[in-house]
């Protein structure tokens, strides 16, 4: 008997990623299903306590403009908040916030578990199945049933699931041809074989049809559900991966090694075998953790206070500002030295990372203490900050000084630092290792090249951090969503959004390691800022279904009130009369010599939108977010100008796509390292093409040659 449920998509995975996309698809009218290793580690926060930071911060903004949750639940949720960056340019201002750990996860539980359409499994997923083999498995059968039996399929004229196997000739897995003995369990697609049924042994022999290979090319399967570990299969249109770091995972402290997920948590380790029978190749990557305190063993006197913001701003656009003033909780900074830098030398080679235990490959921007140690010899000091992990517990989080050190050395090294001299430690600091994907193995949708209708997201796909996760979370769960209605994919642009920035790095260039958003990777930072991200992308929610009528109604108007005002500013002159010579003068800024627009006036470093007010009495009352946006326009025009012209020549190659099927063999004069390149990464469009490494601006040229002959054909 085999027990099935029917549904629309199956999301493996409950943290950031698999919250957003479970979340993404239940709200756009599919039956959906979210997989966890435990209920209670739904959006669990294993690493850092706090949301947001530097570009992090945008892809929240981001997440919330496209209609996700991860903005207004850590609103709800907040322990502190500061806007960081804010003497610098408005391109680089980042919101961050500590979070409450333990209330960011019950709240994020108590949405998906409201959240209609929506059902929480607790199983580790064991197989994900093609819809051949689920055809195979459900049916002849379910054809046969009578209604009361939908989910019961009786299989008696089958052979003895336990213990017949089917013996194959010749199969072709992953690409190549073998022989072997597989288990009935593990599915073999019935239209690339004919069935010769073995009257007098009872078993079936499948040999290859010749037929079905006729360029020794499978045709692309395509996802038809999944298998828990107690037999039970749902069946699916769509499957999304979201596993972050729990895959195969092992987590390491000196010379002791669990193979465990973050946290303490069950690991999942069935779908690495599921991954390889689907011809998906895994890799290995690394990431660390600092140790957590007993904060009442610190002494707080010996650190500098980080206190949150006088006035909180909320992550949300649909957050009331006034719901987030609150009291909050203060950080505190201290220092490593050179006591603490000569423990962590002299035990280097206790360390899992330079004794070579370790496989994984770490994240460059996010090093261990003794990465800092080693790779910044110069540096006498490094930053360590006391974050506290919530408003109802006594841990505390060690950000900055993450280890696989062995207990002994942690204590020692921990020690050494001031303000932590008597420190209880309640959880060490370890490393953890998992298996995920190179997401060059990924189209921009985050769907799988190989199979049709398996996306990826979050940590699986070689990224790190929970920002990053849910973002992709949330693309692949609208997606997964559109694909299964007949819709084309969102992708977002390198010059839209900083996920745009995000999934095309992930999927278009060779990250060896995992991978961290950052300012400095999107080319047109000053156009995606984080307090324009409603602007940028409320159109594309509203169109996928997760933005609501007023909500698309405020950006639309919004957008006509900036324009509106920003065009009265610089139509409004301003002349030198006494009156307006005083004002000027009580703001410290120079008198006027001959007449001059508001918004020449805003541009004066020293003056602002607000404080011109007195020398404008018939100025409109509009809402905070809009000057805001009139401000930064006035200001920053030349330069948005420019940025906007580079956009436009940057889309003329975005807009020149590649053909599915492009022969690239047929391409001359393609030089053979940009072939290779070009067939390994599928690209898209030619400006996806031309940010492949490999790949020279004379490919490019070759390959547009190409393109124009074809078409012209």
């Amino acid at each position: 008997m085999i027990y099935h449920i029917d549904t629309d998509v199956c999301v493996i995975g409950a943290g950031h990623a698999g919250c957003e996309a479970a979340l993404a698809c239940s709200r756009l009218g599919l039956r959906t299903v979210i997989f966890t290793m435990n209920v209670d580690s739904i959006a669990m926060m294993p690493c850092n306590p706090h949301i947001g930071g530097s570009s992090k911060g945008h892809l929240v903004r981001e997440i919330d403009a496209l209609g996700g949750e991860m903005a207004k639940n850590i609103d709800k949720t907040f322990i502190q908040s500061k806007m960081l960056n804010i003497s610098k340019g408005p391109a680089v201002h980042s919101l961050r916030t500590q979070a409450d750990k333990a209330e960011y996860s019950k709240e994020m539980r108590r949405v998906l578990e409201n959240q209609e359409n929506l059902t929480i499994r607790q199983s580790e997923v064991t197989d994900i199945l093609t819809q051949d083999e689920v055809d195979a498995l459900l049916g002849k059968a379910a054809e046969a049933q009578s209604p009361d039996q939908t989910n019961q399929i009786n299989q008696t004229n089958q052979p003895d699931q336990e213990e017949i196997f089917y013996k194959k000739e010749s199969i072709y897995a992953a690409g190549q041809k073998k022989d072997a003995f597989i288990k009935k369990d593990n599915f073999i697609k019935e239209d690339t074989f004919t069935k010769k049924e073995n009257l007098k042994n009872k078993e079936t022999v499948l040999s290859e049809d010749p037929e079905s290979h006729p360029e020794r090319e499978k045709k692309k399967p395509r996802i038809g559900g999944v298998r828990i570990q107690t037999g039970t299969v749902y069946t699916c249109k769509a499957v999304i991966i979201c596993t972050g770091t729990y895959l195969n995972a092992r987590c390491l402290v000196g010379e002791s090694i669990t193979e465990t997920g973050p946290g303490g948590m069950q690991r999942s380790t069935w779908l690495k075998d599921a991954m390889t029978r689907l011809g998906i190749p895994l890799r290995r990557f690394k990431t660390g953790t600092p140790a957590r305190m007993d904060g009442r063993t610190l002494d707080y006197s010996k650190m500098k206070i980080q206190p949150g913001d006088p006035v909180v701003v909320p992550f949300s656009y649909s957050t009331d500002p006034a719901d987030v003033q609150i009291e909050q909780v203060p950080c505190y900074l201290t220092y490593t030295n050179e006591e603490t830098h000569n423990i962590i030398r002299q035990n280097l080679d206790r360390s899992p990372i330079y004794a070579g235990i370790i496989e994984g490959t770490g994240p460059r921007y996010c090093p261990s203490i003794e990465d800092k140690v080693v790779k910044f010899s110069d540096k006498g000091r490094h930053h360590v900050f006391i974050e506290p992990e919530g408003r109802f517990t006594n841990e505390v989080y060690v950000d900055g000084m993450s280890s696989s050190m062995p207990d002994d050395v942690q204590q020692r090294m921990y020690r050494t630092v001031p303000g932590l001299e008597n420190c209880v430690i309640v959880k060490n600091a370890y490393a953890i290792e998992y298996d995920c994907i190179n997401a060059n193995l990924l189209k921009l949708s985050l769907e799988t090249k190989s199979v049709d209708g398996l996306f990826c997201a979050g940590q699986f796909n070689g990224s790190s951090g929970y920002e990053e996760a849910a973002a992709q979370g949330l693309i692949a769960g609208i997606n997964a969503a559109n694909k299964i209605k007949g819709k084309e994919p969102l992708i977002l642009e390198r010059s839209e959004a900083y996920i745009g920035v995000l999934i095309d790095d992930l999927v278009t260039k060779d990250n060896r390691e995992p991978y961290r958003m950052m300012t400095s990777r999107a080319e047109y930072r000053l156009l995606l800022r984080q307090d324009n991200a409603d602007l940028r992308l409320r159109k594309y929610g509203y169109e996928a279904g997760l933005i609501t009528q007023d909500q698309y109604d405020y950006v639309c108007y919004k957008e006509k009130a900036i324009q509106e005002e920003t065009e009265r500013l610089k139509k409004v002159k301003i002349g030198a009369a006494a009156s307006n010579q005083a004002i000027l003068r009580a703001l410290d800024s120079a008198e006027l010599k001959t007449a001059c627009s508001l918004a020449e006036l805003i541009c004066r470093p020293e003056l602002s939108y607000d404080k011109t007010a007195e020398l404008d009495p018939d100025r409109p009352s509009l809402t905070r977010d809009i000057t805001e946006q009139v401000e930064i326009n006035i200001r920053y025009e030349g330069y948005i100008d420019r940025q906007k012209k580079q956009v436009q020549q940057f889309e003329k190659l975005e807009h020149k796509k590649i053909p599915d099927g492009i022969d690239y063999d047929d391409v001359g004069s393609l030089r053979n390292e940009a072939r290779q390149k070009l067939k390994e990464f599928l690209p898209s469009s030619i400006g996806q093409a031309s940010r492949i490494s490999g790949v020279t601006p004379a490919d490019i040229t070759v390959l547009l040659i190409y393109l124009e002959k074809q078409r012209g054909r």
